[in-house]
């Protein structure tokens, strides 16, 4: 398991309770099993990774967590997680972010001492989520706890070059090093003028700094710390509380945020996540090369279509991010998907250098 104590963070502030449930279009099904998990009751599937939580936890918490999830793997809204890549290791890790009535429940504890997976990089508690105000410092963690999750069990592993947590491994821990003023293993007495992340719990090492630090910039750059009163808040934390500042004082950091080779949302997720069920194919980058054809499809066989003679790679993902077809196809190959239900599927095509991501409805 995770180094998790790491990354759990108490947020400073008032709780803030009143609750507004948002448009959810994400359901509750039946909690996966295995050792410390059966303390939940309550479970999203979230592209096949999930948000899990305990009885006492109210349901719109949960759902509006399940929603900040799904926005910032789909940030674009279209029902397609923006990284495939990303979403392959955060479902091979099985994923999850747990709810607990409060810090340290009874199921806390139990799941602490007996769970031996992979997925969890963060948890929550019911009293900091605030489904009114997202994202917002010191009302609502989820943005936070959730953005720890995907990048400290996908991000990480998928992009070590840029990501990696160790000193001197990657342009995070480059970036991070500028930004406290040098490099500590420990923290300082204190920090240099010139440094604009200055974190001073001597219980976070390095790593744990290091996902700190790139939940900082990301929430900066959505603008979700852009107010008078959040800026004095943490100012004896974090400095750019804009996206302007970030821009201007982090320069290294910015650059590796707002990379498109890493896919990192840019959108403050909102608690609204109810995709159009019937965009079909919008999301592309702009060849039309390849293409997967009838779609709609009634009799759910469709065919491969390119103006290449080379194999054709296609992965096809069932709405929870599950994938229930992988393969390689020469131009003018069939599929028979007979065996799969009626529903929306995204499908991920790849020829050379060409690629083409949309989704197919099988009738």
């Amino acid at each position: 398991m995770k180094n998790l104590c790491a990354f759990v963070i108490i947020l400073l502030g008032p709780s803030f309770l009143a609750l507004s449930q948002n448009s959810v279009c994400l359901e509750f099904s039946s909690p996966p099993t295995g050792p410390g998990l059966n303390v939940f009751t309550k479970y999203i599937n979230v592209f096949g990774c999930g948000i899990i939580a305990e009885e006492g936890v109210p349901d719109e918490k949960v759902k509006h967590a399940a929603s900040i999830f799904a926005e910032l793997l789909d940030n674009d809204e279209n029902g397609i997680v923006d990284d495939l890549v990303l979403l392959n290791e955060l479902q091979n890790n099985q994923a999850l972010v747990p709810i607990f009535t409060a810090d340290g429940s009874p199921g806390m504890n139990f799941f602490f001492n007996n769970y031996d997976g992979e997925g969890v990089g963060a948890v929550l508690w019911q009293q900091e989520i605030d489904p009114s105000q997202p994202g917002y410092w010191g009302a609502d963690a989820s943005v936070e706890e959730i953005m720890h999750t995907i990048n400290s069990v996908g991000h990480v592993n998928v992009y070590p070059d840029a990501f990696s947590l160790e000193p001197n491994s990657s342009l995070l821990s480059e970036a991070m090093d500028v930004a406290r003023g040098g490099q500590f293993m420990n923290v300082p007495s204190s920090y240099p003028e010139n440094a604009w992340y200055h974190y001073d719990d001597e219980t976070c090492d390095y790593q744990c700094m290091a996902i700190e630090y790139l939940y900082w910039m990301q929430v900066a750059n959505m603008d979700i710390l852009n107010d008078v009163p959040t800026c004095n808040g943490i100012v004896n934390e974090w400095e750019p509380c804009s996206q302007a500042l970030l821009q201007s004082m982090d320069v290294l950091g910015y650059t590796i945020i707002t990379n498109p080779q890493f896919k990192l949302p840019q959108n403050a997720p909102d608690g609204n996540y109810c995709p159009e069920e019937s965009s079909i194919d919008t999301f592309d980058n702009g060849t039309n090369e390849i293409q997967l054809i009838p779609n709609p499809s009634k009799e759910k066989r469709v065919k491969l279509i390119s103006n290449q003679n080379n194999m054709i790679e296609i992965a096809l993902f069932s709405f929870e991010g599950k994938k229930v077809y992988s393969g390689l196809k020469p131009n003018g190959g069939t599929i028979n998907l007979s065996k799969l239900n009626s529903g929306i599927y995204t499908y991920y095509l790849s020829i050379d250098s060409h690629k083409r991501i949309g989704k197919l409805v099988l009738d």
